[in-house]
């Protein structure tokens, strides 16, 4: 055999290997807010990640939507009902349990501009990556990069509630706002840059609907339909529901995660989201309820019936949740 068809066969083994390497298991958090109860629980020196610490070390990557900046600078915003600033020592309870987190949702900018950079600056220093927003509308676009065995995914985040005041600019510090060509844009410029896998991470929908409207099932197809590998949701407060398209697994709506202040039983349970993947997409994925208490401190429930599902699937299952073996 000629060197260079020995040299070809190495190459195509190593792509089957490759094709076929170790899984990769990500976590898909919703919203975690660490201002109000879960911000006064850490400063007593309580731990609102505790109870689902051994679920998310199991992981091989963790991600979550940081509903929060997390500064000392800046002015709340007056004409805003509802607005968040997490101490900074905050950050060290987040630190080792997630690995990434979204900034782009309608309280980043809660603050301002001076404690949206703080915040950016200080999970740099804390070494938990972030992704949609930044110091400019550039940053705040470009996604969230992880290669990890074998697999080189883009995960991009994208906000759609208002106020729309906190997209970035130009030259200004925001979210990345989720006008639908500009995500679809990304999504095909993600896979031109050598992506296996893309992931939308979607910041969306009215609160307390139980059901994803028609336009957002609409757009989350589209987004698969231009090479999105999942979608993934949060906002509403609430779980909404799952879908399967094209093979491809949409979660509308993680609910909240971390998070107090709700007086309705439904905004007190969410999911995590467990997905296993390689470079032929979505292999396995499951959901695992979260009840939050008066403190904002999630927990799992034993037995609950959580959507879930594998490849080749064509609709969505319902698995029931293992126990907490803590």
């Amino acid at each position: 055999m000629s060197r260079f068809f020995r040299l070809t066969a190495g190459f195509a083994l190593l792509a089957a290997l490759n094709v076929h390497a170790e899984p990769l298991t990500l976590i898909f958090a919703g919203d975690v807010m660490l201002d109000d109860g879960p911000g006064r629980l850490i400063a007593r020196g309580g731990d609102p990640l505790a109870p689902f610490a051994k679920i998310l070390k199991a992981a091989d990557y963790r991600i979550a939507n940081l509903e929060t900046s997390v500064a000392r600078s800046g002015k709340r915003l007056a004409d805003k009902p509802y607005t968040f600033r997490a101490h900074p020592r905050t950050l060290a309870v987040l630190r080792g349990r997630f690995d990434a987190v979204s900034l782009a949702n309608n309280h980043i900018g809660d603050y301002g501009n001076d404690a949206l950079v703080e915040t950016l600056q200080r999970l740099d220093t804390a070494g938990i990556a972030r992704f949609g927003a930044g110091r400019n509308l550039a940053e705040a676009h470009r996604p969230l990069w992880r290669e990890r065995k074998g697999l080189k995914i883009a995960v991009l985040g994208y906000n759609e509630f208002a106020p729309r005041a906190f997209e970035a600019g130009a030259d200004t510090p925001g979210t990345a706002w989720s006008e639908d060509d500009h995500v679809i844009s990304d999504i095909r410029a993600a896979k031109a840059a050598g992506a296996d896998l893309i992931i939308p991470f979607m910041h969306w929908g009215w609160e307390y609907e139980p059901v994803a409207s028609p336009r957002l099932q609409s757009f989350a197809r589209r987004m698969i339909d231009e090479g999105a590998s999942l979608v993934v949701g949060s906002h509403p407060h609430v779980t909404q529901g799952a879908d399967v398209y094209q093979g491809k697994p949409i979660i509308y709506s993680l609910g909240n995660f971390v998070f107090d202040g709700f007086e309705e039983p439904r905004a007190k349970l969410g999911w995590l989201l467990r997905v296993k993947l390689d470079k032929t997409g979505v292999l396995e994925w499951d959901t695992l309820a979260a009840h939050m208490d008066k403190h904002g401190t999630p927990h799992p429930v034993h037995g609950a019936l959580t959507p879930c599902g594998k490849a080749g699937d064509t609709q969505v299952a319902q698995c029931r949740n293992p126990p907490n073996k803590d």
